[in-house]
């Protein structure tokens, strides 16, 4: 009997321990992130997912450099292959079997954590743990070695480019403002830019009254600062909004290369300022006529609303032939990881120095009562330095955009 009781528990104790869930064995979630040096929305994940992961032991974090790595880019292909992805852009996050392409820092969180959530109670299949598993772990411990060295290489050592007439510049003593000034002050001798403000300069010269000189001339330099200021902003947000799509920056450095060609061509070939080339010479009369009617109103309200109006639609013209040097200061704001307040304050430093030129012009003009003999003369020179750096931006954002990247 004794012996029949005995057997009887032994059998019940089995069972319970058969039974008793083994939490520690519990595998972890992996979440696999691949991005790219230089990408602002990856930086943001990144930062993100290294937080959440430090509060939760059952989450583990790989990252996969791709630009730089060929490794890890050949790893992304083979894994979009297997999982049916279409690769856009970066950054790419994978859950489980699940992938996420880019990233909002309104949205993104949300998705990811429910994700998350979901995954640690269901332990979801892992495709990329398959994969990884099947590759050879030196190959991919070595490649992940050389990334980290490379990247320590790139913060430490100095970039130094030689140009003609200016001499050595090293790139890791640039820095946005540097960018911001000398870009903007590049773009504003822009004779697209300037020469419809010297045809009204010398019609307000002609005015018995100062007040309606300084009034008019004022909104026009305003309303053309405004038009770049739209143009740029919303160039900025199309940029932020599609994330940093690898070939967005190609067609930026490629526009870059071609104006710097262009405008070196212009120096070497053109021995005098041709002036702007976009608007033909019938175009211009038009615009002269309107500016003299529009001056020459007596109500100073339609003079307002006329100045403003014109100003608006040349200046949207006239950026047919400035676009090039905004769209290309955009390109190097959204590879850098910003906020909200500093994008739009690095357009406006150079935008200030665009129109320091113009407000010069104008403030002397309006002082002094003549015209100043700073005119486009200037723009031949503006062509060689402005080419030679656009050139090596062009260079920089198809080759090494990491070294753009400033902070």
């Amino acid at each position: 009997m004794l012996q029949k009781f005995i057997k009887f528990f032994s059998v019940l104790f089995f069972i319970f321990l058969v039974s008793v869930p083994n939490v520690t064995a519990q595998e972890k979630t992996n979440l696999y992130l691949f991005w790219g040096e230089g990408c602002p929305h990856c930086a943001k994940e990144k930062t993100y997912l290294e937080e959440i992961t430090n509060n939760n032991k059952n989450l583990n974090l790989e990252t996969f450099e791709i630009y730089k790595d060929k490794e890890n880019s050949e790893l992304l292909k083979n894994i979009a292959t297997k999982m049916n992805i279409s690769i856009d852009g970066v950054p790419i996050l994978i859950i489980g079997d699940k992938h996420y392409i880019g990233f909002s820092s309104k949205l993104s969180p949300k998705t990811i954590s429910n994700r998350i959530d979901y995954c640690l109670e269901s332990n979801c299949y892992d495709p990329v743990k398959e994969i990884l598993e099947s590759n050879s772990e030196t190959t991919i411990n070595n490649s992940q070695l050389q990334t980290e060295k490379s990247v320590v290489m790139n913060h430490t050592t100095e970039q130094k480019i030689e140009l003609p007439f200016i001499g050595e510049i090293n790139l890791k003593k640039l820095s946005l403002p540097g960018i911001s000034i000398l870009l903007g002050i590049i773009d504003g001798f822009n004779p697209c830019a300037m020469w419809t403000l010297l045809f009204l300069i010398s019609l307000l010269l002609g005015m018995k009254n100062k007040k309606r000189m300084w009034l008019l001339g004022t909104l026009f330099i305003i309303t053309s600062a405004l038009v770049y200021f739209l143009f740029m902003s919303a160039w900025l947000n199309l940029l932020l909004f599609l994330g940093f799509i690898i070939w967005v920056r190609i067609i930026i450095g490629i526009i870059a290369l071609g104006g710097g060609s262009y405008n070196l061509k212009e120096f070497f070939t053109s021995k005098t300022n041709s002036g702007c080339k976009v608007t033909k010479g019938k175009e211009k009369q038009l615009v002269f006529e309107k500016l003299k009617k529009i001056t020459q109103q007596h109500n100073i309200w339609l003079a307002v609303l006329g100045i403003i109006l014109l100003a608006f639609a040349v200046n949207l013209v006239e950026l047919i032939c400035s676009a090039g040097l905004p769209a290309i200061f955009i390109q190097i704001l959204a590879i850098n990881d910003l906020s909200t307040v500093q994008y739009y304050s690095y357009i406006l430093l150079y935008i200030l120095f665009f129109m320091i030129d113009d407000l010069f012009i104008f403030f002397v003009a309006m002082l002094t009562l003549q015209m100043t003999g700073i005119t486009t003369k200037y723009t031949r020179v503006t062509k060689l330095v402005g080419g030679i750096i656009m050139l090596i931006i062009g260079i920089i954002l198809l080759l090494k955009p990491e070294l753009l990247m400033f902070g």
